[in-house]
């Protein structure tokens, strides 16, 4: 829905590498194995991140991927931009070329504040976050109110 496939695939390779906590370089092999996802994609996506920082690069027999930093200082944003860099830009919901505050669209005010928490999701949101037991809340999105429903 939100992610491309190719974020969704960045994603899941750097929580991957997260959760394995090894210093030693994981194989691109390995991590496709894992995920279950086409090696030579998932390859040029690794590659990607090394280039960007998130992650380091290591060639040879004992090469492959490890992150470049702790799980607990990235953020699903600075993950995910690198590959899907259209994510984090804000588009009117209705395709309109200009959409303002002083030009709204009908959906201008409901999509803006539910943008904003989107936005605020993708940059304080940690791996480690993603890391925590499953079903886990990261962002309760509060239901619309009864008047936004009724349009």
């Amino acid at each position: 829905m939100l992610l491309s496939q190719t974020g969704k695939y960045a994603l899941r390779a750097t929580i991957h590498l997260a959760e394995q906590g090894s210093d030693q370089p994981i194989p691109v092999g390995e991590i496709a194995a894992a995920l279950d996802v086409p090696r030579n994609y998932l390859s040029k996506i690794l590659h990607q991140l090394a280039r960007e920082g998130v992650l380091i690069s290591e060639r040879g027999p004992r090469g492959g991927f490890r992150l470049a930093t702790s799980p607990d200082d990235l953020s699903v944003a600075q993950v995910v931009s690198i590959v899907d860099p259209a994510l984090l830009e804000r588009k009117c919901l209705l395709g309109r070329q200009q959409c303002s505050d002083v030009d709204p669209c009908p959906a201008h005010g409901t999509w803006q504040d539910l943008a904003q928490r989107i936005e605020r999701f993708l940059s304080e949101t940690t791996l480690s976050d993603l890391m925590r037991q499953p079903g886990e809340v990261l962002l309760e999105l509060p239901r619309a109110s009864a008047a936004v429903r009724r349009r």
